[in-house]
């Protein structure tokens, strides 16, 4: 004889072994040891570029490591646009905005711009401490901006120290040979020197390629809009 009491029991049992097997078909549903943290917020494919490296968050400090004067306002004495490209398999990493600036300072305005968020603007007399370094990005662009009062180029050593990402002939942060293939362009051909001696010249295009290569090495950068 069949009572409320077993179909009940049989409902129960039921919902359980339901409720088991969805947790098993979902992958969210393990513990933190058992999923890969991710680096990038990108799908792998995607044009979106992979955010592996942020800005760090103490520039001055980094500025001074890496030999480059920090600013209250940035100075156009002189005045340089590079284009750093990074790949990693074949997919664009960003350089992030804000690498040499303080974004937390209140003279430095934060905008939003085709990529993304940017950050600059520092109106005269500019901050009341330092809070901009001569080699900076604005936006998530690539471009490697330089505006100082000495006529000085800087090289891509100093920008990967700004960067907090080490780089060598062998390894680009975490990334070495030969583990993995790492490979250096200026103007769309192979460097095979220092790439920390690369300067930061005027309308130059530089790209890092880190394991397989993208379809094509850029040659060049439109810098009208930058």
């Amino acid at each position: 004889m069949v009572t409320v009491a077993s179909v009940r029991t049989l409902v129960m049992a039921g919902t359980l072994v339901l409720a088991l097997v969805s947790c098993a078909d979902d992958p969210d549903s393990g513990s933190a040891d058992d999923r890969e943290p991710s680096t990038s917020s990108a799908s792998p494919g995607s044009d979106e570029p992979l955010v592996v490296w942020p800005a760090p968050d103490d520039p001055e400090e980094l500025a001074q490591e890496a030999g480059v004067i920090f600013e209250v306002i940035e100075h156009l004495t002189y005045h340089v646009h590079a284009h750093l490209d990074v790949f990693l398999d074949g997919q664009p990493v960003q350089v992030p905005p804000g690498i040499g600036i303080n974004i937390d300072d209140p003279a430095v305005q934060s905008f939003s711009g085709p990529l993304g968020p940017g950050y600059g603007g520092i109106q005269p007399p500019g901050c009341e401490q330092p809070c901009i370094s001569e080699l900076h990005t604005h936006d998530p662009d690539g471009v490697l901006h330089t505006e100082s009062e000495a006529d000085e180029a800087h090289t891509l050593g100093q920008f990967f120290v700004e960067w907090d990402v080490a780089l060598t002939a062998d390894c680009v942060g975490d990334y070495c040979a030969p583990d993995t293939e790492i490979a250096f362009y200026v103007d769309g051909e192979p460097f095979e020197g220092n790439p920390a001696t690369i300067e930061i010249a005027d309308r130059r295009e530089i790209s890092i390629v880190i394991g397989a290569p993208p379809a094509e090495i850029p040659a060049s950068f439109d810098f009208s809009e930058g």
